[in-house]
């Protein structure tokens, strides 16, 4: 199957959509809609009365749904939604089932190193919490959280891409200053928050396409996050 603007075949596989969809006037990190006659506002077109043809302005949040945190969020020298190369957000990620995880407890560095094969270069990393249903919930930050040691060995041992998961973060709650979001960001990695559907996954490694907008000065959007498995 030839796509335009990718270059080769896509083999055969499977696409999972690893988004939440948004609803407006319903998020916590608030979307708005507002319905605009085209004709009203751009006078070179021409419309019959009766004839549905609007535009919309869209009011939102940076972090709305699912979404990626660029580095430029906590480092002002960081990569924003523009500068984030391409090659970044279409790569090779890893899947880690971290399910058995209750509110408030660490993600270790003992627990990441027992995948210290699974876990190459330049990959991204998501955790699966099994915390999608309490997204739009009053528990929807109740999570875990990835320890200093633990980002630090993904970081600067593993060089990883992109790390994210299916809850609202992976900071340490209640730190001043969010101490790992600075850290990674620091270091040009950038952060997922509130990916859904990961139990629908059926591999540990897979293409993960992080779908943003190349908005030049933006710190984080939102995105059709979709990963892809080969059969």
């Amino acid at each position: 199957m030839k796509q335009p603007g990718i270059s080769g075949a896509i083999p055969a596989g499977r696409f999972v959509d690893l988004s939440h969809r948004l609803m407006p006037d319903r998020e916590e990190y608030h979307l708005r809609l507002k319905n605009v006659n085209t004709a009203e506002r751009y006078s070179q077109y021409i419309v019959d009365e009766g004839t549905w043809y609007i535009l919309q302005d869209i009011e939102m949040s940076s972090h709305c749904g699912t979404h990626i945190e660029f580095p430029y969020h906590h480092s002002k020298t960081g990569l924003d939604a523009a500068s984030f190369g391409l090659d970044r957000l279409i790569a090779p990620c890893v899947l880690i089932d971290f399910k058995y995880k209750k509110a408030d407890d660490a993600v270790t560095l003992g627990e990441l190193q027992e995948y210290a094969e699974l876990i190459q270069a330049g990959d991204s990393v998501l955790f699966n919490f099994g915390l999608d249903m309490n997204y739009r919930t009053e528990k929807s930050h109740e999570r875990p959280y990835l320890s200093m040691e633990a980002a630090k060995w993904l970081a600067e041992v593993k060089k990883i891409n992109i790390i994210g998961s299916d809850a609202s973060g992976l900071e340490i709650k209640r730190a001043p200053n969010q101490p790992i979001h600075q850290y990674l960001m620091e270091r040009q990695i950038a952060i997922i928050e509130f990916a859904a559907n990961l139990d629908s996954l059926t591999k540990k490694r897979f293409m993960l396409f992080v779908l943003a907008l190349a908005v030049e000065g933006l710190d984080s959007c939102p995105v059709r996050l979709v990963a892809y498995e080969d059969v």
